[in-house]
């Protein structure tokens, strides 16, 4: 059985429920799906999953502050040790669009993670349709 890390950051509530409907996906695999905000996760948390699927909220055009924190503790003691384990991004913005989603999933590049889903976007409040393609997201993390 797999596992998979879903972690987000949510101020509004807007990219946790997109958070809850990936878990969602993954679980209806069989799949192990460890749901975790951003502030309370580690390098071990990675290290120890199969995959990864990132959320995060577009504030001033660039992904929350508690993902952008997440990789500024822990990149240098992940850095080699995640090696093309695969990754998936999603998010939701107010005006500002997708370049949130984008500016994590360079992130995740830079890390050396393998980006292995296109990435889910909702603007604001996800619609009944987006939390429909955040779970076939974590569905299909769950069995790569």
């Amino acid at each position: 059985m797999s596992k998979v890390l879903i972690l987000y950051h949510s101020l509004s509530g807007n990219t946790e429920a997109m958070a809850i409907a990936v878990q969602e996906g993954v679980a209806s695999t069989g799949a192990d799906a460890i749901l975790k905000k951003a502030a309370d996760a580690g390098a071990d948390d990675l290290i120890n999953c199969d995959a990864v699927i990132m959320g995060t909220a577009n504030y001033f055009s660039y992904e929350a502050g508690m993902m952008k924190d997440f990789f500024d503790r822990t990149f240098f003691t992940l850095k080699g040790k995640v090696d093309n384990k695969p990754y998936a991004v999603f998010g939701s913005y107010g005006g500002g669009g997708e370049v949130a989603i984008e500016s994590l999933a360079k992130l995740c590049d830079n890390l050396g993670l393998k980006k292995s889903a296109d990435n889910v976007g909702a603007q604001r409040k996800p619609s009944a349709e987006a939390l429909d393609q955040c779970k076939a997201l974590g569905a299909k993390m769950a069995i790569l």
